[in-house]
């Protein structure tokens, strides 16, 4: 996984509420374990016409989302099915971040295994994110993860919320087992101060 430190990014604004993993990444695209590819078909049933062709009026096909690594949703995104396919396909398509008002606790955990940042932001800001990007397309944010803020064009940083341990992978660039691995001299010497220990022969 890529750490995740500061973000400077435009934004790419989906405004629908409850949009959920079957959504986010149809069904018929889970057989796969490879995440390569994904994000061609992240919002698929959205972005493409039956024949597989782009739809222009959909936000990912038009020129301001090229390059964006930031999502502002609707409240409540990631909601319905358990997939980490969600995620893979959302990194796959270059996002980070995903900026919201309230994420499923489901997705939200995958996210952050997966190295996607969840933000989660009051209601006035999220409302004045979408104003300024409805004025201007290439209005661009700061997410700064060690600091846990979002900053804002005018300078003003909004706070969000982040569990220690998530924070603390994101920052490094590992999952839990990367975690895990690292703290492993710290782990052989607890194990070395018990004596009494059971210990499995490899």
């Amino acid at each position: 996984m890529e750490p995740f430190g500061t973000l400077t990014s435009r934004l790419v604004p989906l405004a629908a509420e409850n949009i959920d993993t079957d959504q986010i990444i149809p069904a018929r695209f889970l057989k796969t374990t490879d995440k390569a590819g994904l994000g061609d078909n992240l919002f698929a049933d959205w972005r493409y016409d039956g024949a597989g062709n782009a739809k222009p009026d959909f936000i990912l096909n038009q020129p301001a989302a090229r390059g964006a690594q930031i999502l502002l949703a609707g409240d409540n995104f990631g909601c319905g099915s358990s997939r980490e396919h969600a995620p893979w396909a959302l990194l796959g398509y270059g996002f980070r971040a995903v900026i919201s008002t309230s994420f499923a606790d489901i997705f939200r955990n995958n996210a952050l295994k997966n190295g996607l940042l969840p933000v989660v932001v009051d209601r006035d800001t999220h409302w004045q994110l979408f104003s300024l990007v409805e004025e201007e397309p290439s209005t661009e944010l700061v997410i700064d993860l060690a600091a846990q803020t979002v900053i804002l064009p005018d300078g003003r940083a909004v706070t969000f919320p982040m569990e220690s341990f998530s924070k603390e992978c994101l920052l490094q660039g590992v999952d839990e087992l990367g975690s895990l691995l690292a703290r492993m001299e710290q782990i052989d010497a607890y194990e070395a101060r018990r004596p009494d220990a059971v210990r499995t022969v490899a």
